[in-house]
């Protein structure tokens, strides 16, 4: 067993578990909790396999940003927190009969598409600016989209809590 080998499968379990809890909570305050643990294990992931730019990127967008936009949202529509008598939780086979049918076709078509295939070993490293050239020029459009977006999101979000608040 590699290092490497080992610490993948403790970030992958904490990232499942954690994952599981994101569903699974019925207080939402603590699913967005769950999934900076979430996202966290995901930059360590990058980190892992050497892509420092991505995992420090994955965590100053998602965690730093996304995140906290979502807790932002929560506090200030004032949701619910803790159990809420309303929401039906006797669906739980359903959903599960469902998540197991999605991962069923995900794996199915990964290893159709993919099978045996291997990474090339020839893979040089690209540079920070290699992959900011990239982002920025070919994918500027999608990324000012997700930027506008996630600014309508709080827009609205300020709508709604000043309607509650009023009215």
């Amino acid at each position: 067993m590699i290092a490497e080998h080992v610490a993948f499968g403790i970030i992958a379990a904490v990232m499942v578990a954690a994952a599981s809890r994101v569903v699974t909570t019925r207080d939402i305050m603590h699913a967005a909790l769950y999934l900076v643990i979430v996202l966290a294990g995901v930059a360590a992931l990058f980190l892992l396999v050497g892509a420092e730019f991505t995992g420090i990127t994955q965590v100053l967008i998602y965690i730093g940003a996304v995140i906290v936009l979502f807790l932002f949202g929560i506090m200030l529509t004032r949701s619910d927190f803790g159990d809420n008598e309303d929401t039906d939780y006797k669906r739980k086979f359903p959903a599960l009969l469902t998540a197991a049918l999605l991962l069923a076709v995900m794996v199915v078509a990964l290893v159709d598409r993919f099978g045996t295939e291997k990474l090339p070993d020839d893979l040089s490293p690209q540079t920070t600016a290699q992959v900011s050239d990239e982002l920025f020029s070919q994918f500027i459009v999608p990324f000012e989209a997700v930027s506008v977006l996630l600014l309508a999101a709080l827009i609205g979000a300020i709508v709604v809590a000043r309607r509650e608040e009023g009215g």
